[in-house]
């Protein structure tokens, strides 16, 4: 049993290299997790621990937001789960006798993959100013610390409360009523970085900043588009449901920059058949251009258009508003035009086309491929159109499905984490506790940063997460986040924001998913809300990492009652007690959580309310689902550079680093490579396994380097490169965002490749 973590840094870069593979799962996907889960967890609390991911009466995993159906495989988890149980299950400890051994300047230097490998994090610390070391701290006294500070401000908007999509419904609900009882609405939240996009533009077409369709809808489908995802690496559990709808008879088109193992054939580690054959998934692939999508589907919107009877005329006269001005820019959409924008054949549109017209029933999925651009927005808004057309929209079987990352980053959004909440919602929160809630426009993610590097905020708290991991333009944010004068983060585990501080900085260690939660009045369970709307209860079931450690709900609840005292008539150690209380109070202020508590024990939870799906009612502004037009836009790359993409490797989850392999894109033993197609690195004079740096080109004029990357000659699109993330966030400027969602634009980064300095 090898429960330590590894005693040094290991090289990323300088990994070595195989062709891809063109199948996920199957035999390896199970000999590297239980090959991973023993050495973090050991034999027999491996076994105690996965055998209650995703259970009824267990705890809902912390790696991804994909629902269970009601009736549950004995395993069901994926490779990437478990690895994410595992970290979190882990028998490593980071003590205060390692911060003793390791300063502030040393924890800077390392990688975010060595610092995660070294496990649970086991007493409050404190990083006074002007010290070099992180010291233990009681619970208390760190309390009072924060209250000082906050106390201290000019104005609640000086400090910033972000949450991560790990947070549970009951822990989301305290911190956004503790910041706005505070004063202030600066709740950024990392949906400000991957799906705000989709919520930015499904709010103004259908009326919900959601997805429309369930699990079942998923396996009932005729077509089902999957654009700008890979569900191999990020939400494995998804293969199955596909796997299934396969089986029933429905068509796949994959539309992506780069081949994905996963979507190509996927071997089902819970079915002999499934082990040894597998079944193939895509029956169309389009590899587009990075940035393309928009362009596609207004084609194919047009297209549609023009051919007869394809149109759900009745559901477009009764249901949708703006059709008219929509059907004229889309017959505008120019063949030529398209073909430079995706990189793709005539013949393959065409094929798309001729399986969309032939679908009764089509469901749309997508991922940060389609929301981390300029133009994310108005690209989801096509879509949308595409899927109006047809009246796929509260139709079974047929819908919009953006696929979310972190397991409760859609209900911690349900909860009021929002920095722009809606009047009805702080109507809501006022009649229900009797205070006047802030009614200003707080912070996003992006503005945030901006407020910290300005001055403008001075206070920044961090319910879990790895913010600076996370956010774009490293050296801009890093510098801003020292200008705090206090810096908090709620964690697990370390990460590299424990080592970017204010001025003065505390890690406040708290339970995890996997951990027994007890309180005053006993036992306690939590609430998640997956990608499709369902609610369901979450059950920790091993004795916490160290008796230290406080709940997020207790975390919140302590620092209310000492940063607001006696001013607030808000019950924070009733709360702390009973969660069931909190239940309460969300039940009366969000609808939809009606009789919360005796809902929630149901084994399988409850379906939210979703008016489009349900009702074909849809609460936009106008009453109805809106068709939109915009200008067709895609990235436009100067001779002699390629489009940049970021993306994961297959041993990660958003910023934590599980392992330095991407198995199934050939890439074993590092992080710093660059993936270029071979006719694009012959061109540039880039040899299989030379080194470049990555230099990105923006407007600004700025010089963004991200340097030492081993060139990988792969499949990828045309003019197009890839490369990990957080590596190639310093390549993204703050200001380079998405029109009307500001979520950064991180999938298409103009770059020249560069003889790397360090060759």
């Amino acid at each position: 049993m090898a429960t330590k973590p590894p005693a040094g840094d290991p090289v990323q870069d300088a990994p070595q290299v195989s062709a891809p593979q063109h199948a996920a799962a199957g035999l390896p996907a199970i000999a590297h997790t239980l090959r991973i889960s023993q050495q973090q967890m050991g034999l027999k609390r491996t076994a105690q621990t996965l055998l209650k991911v995703n259970q009824k009466d267990g705890f809902d995993c912390p790696g991804c937001a994909w629902p269970e159906g009601d009736k549950r495989h004995t395993a069901e988890f994926c490779e990437n789960g478990a690895k994410a149980v595992a970290e979190e299950a882990t028998l490593r400890r980071v003590t205060p006798d390692f911060f003793a051994a390791h300063s502030l300047a040393d924890l800077a230097t390392r990688s975010g993959y060595w610092l995660g490998q070294q496990g649970r994090i086991t007493q409050p610390m404190l990083l006074a100013e002007g010290a070099e070391h992180y010291e233990a701290v009681t619970w208390d006294r760190a309390f009072a610390i924060i209250a000082e500070e906050l106390k201290a401000l000019s104005s609640p908007d000086e400090a910033l409360f972000y949450t991560s999509g790990r947070t549970s419904n009951e822990a989301a609900f305290l911190l956004q009523l503790f910041a706005r009882e505070f004063g202030t609405n600066n709740l950024p939240d990392c949906s400000n970085m991957c799906h705000e996009s989709s919520g930015s533009a499904l709010t103004e077409t259908i009326g919900i900043g959601k997805g429309s369709v369930s699990l079942e809808d998923l396996h009932r489908a005729d077509l089902i588009i999957v654009a700008g995802q890979n569900p191999g690496t990020n939400h494995p559990r998804m293969l199955s449901a596909l796997e299934k709808a396969k089986a029933a008879g429905a068509k796949i088109i994959s539309i992506n920059p780069l081949p994905e193992a996963g979507l190509e054939r996927f071997k089902n580690p819970q079915t002999p058949q499934g082990m040894i054959k597998g079944a193939a998934l895509t029956d169309l692939f389009l590899q587009i251009r990075i940035g393309g999508d928009q362009a596609l589907f207004r084609l194919l919107n047009k297209l549609i258009l023009e051919t007869e009877g394809a149109l759900d005329q009745a559901f477009i006269d009764e249901h949708t508003h703006g059709f008219e001005e929509f059907a004229e820019t889309a017959r505008a959409a120019d063949w030529d035009e398209t073909l430079t924008a995706t990189g793709l054949q005539h013949a393959e549109i065409e094929q798309a086309l001729a399986m969309i017209l032939a679908s009764r029933r089509t469901i749309a999925c997508w991922a940060m491929g389609l929301t981390q651009h300029k133009h994310a927005v108005a690209t989801i808004r096509e879509v949308v159109n595409m899927l109006l057309l047809r009246g796929d929209i509260g139709r079974p079987g047929a819908g919009v499905c953006p696929v979310r990352g972190h397991s409760n980053v859609q209900g911690d959004r349900t909860m009021g984490i929002f920095e722009r909440p809606a009047p009805a919602f702080l109507d809501a929160l006022e009649k229900e506790f009797g205070f006047a809630p802030p009614r200003h426009h707080g912070f996003d993610v992006v503005r945030s940063i901006q407020a910290l590097r300005d001055g403008e905020a001075k206070v920044f708290f961090a319910m879990g997460g790895n913010f600076i991991g996370a956010t774009p333009d490293t050296e801009v944010t890093e510098a801003a986040m020292r200008r705090a004068s206090l810096t908090v983060h709620v964690s697990t585990k370390l990460n590299r924001s424990h080592a970017v501080t204010g001025r003065r900085a505390l890690i406040l260690p708290t339970l995890g998913r996997t951990d027994k939660d007890v309180q005053a009045s006993g036992r306690q369970f939590v609430t998640v809300e997956d990608s499709m709307g369902m609610v369901h209860a979450s059950r920790g079931n091993l004795t916490p990492a160290s008796p230290h450690l406080l709940s997020e709900p207790a975390i919140v609840a302590r620092m209310a009652r000492a940063v607001l005292g006696a001013d607030s008539a808000t019950p924070w150690e009733e709360f702390e007690k009973d969660y069931a209380t909190i239940r309460d109070r969300i039940a009366r202020v969000i609808p939809g959580f009606e009789d919360f508590n005796a809902r929630v024990a149901r084994p399988s939870g409850f379906a939210l309310p979703h008016a489009p799906r349900d009702e074909r009612r849809f609460p936009t502004t106008t009453g109805k689902a809106n068709f939109t037009a915009a200008p067709v836009e895609y990235p436009h790359v100067p001779e002699g550079r390629l489009l940049l993409q970021t993306l994961r490797s297959h041993d990660q989850y958003n910023t934590t680093i599980y392992g330095l392999d991407d198995r199934y894109r050939g890439i074993k033993g590092g992080r710093r490579v660059v993936l270029v197609h071979p006719a694009d690195a012959a061109e540039l004079g880039l040899a299989d396994g030379s080194y470049t740096d990555l230099v990105s080109e923006w407007k600004d004029g700025v010089e963004r380097r991200a340097p030492g990357f081993r060139v990988v000659h792969y499949p990828t699109a045309r003019g197009c490169a890839a490369a990990y993330y957080p590596e190639t966030n310093v390549l993204v400027p703050l200001d380079a965002t998405a029109d009307t969602s500001n979520t950064p634009a991180s999938k298409s980064v103009v770059v020249r490749l560069e003889q790397s300095r360090t060759d």
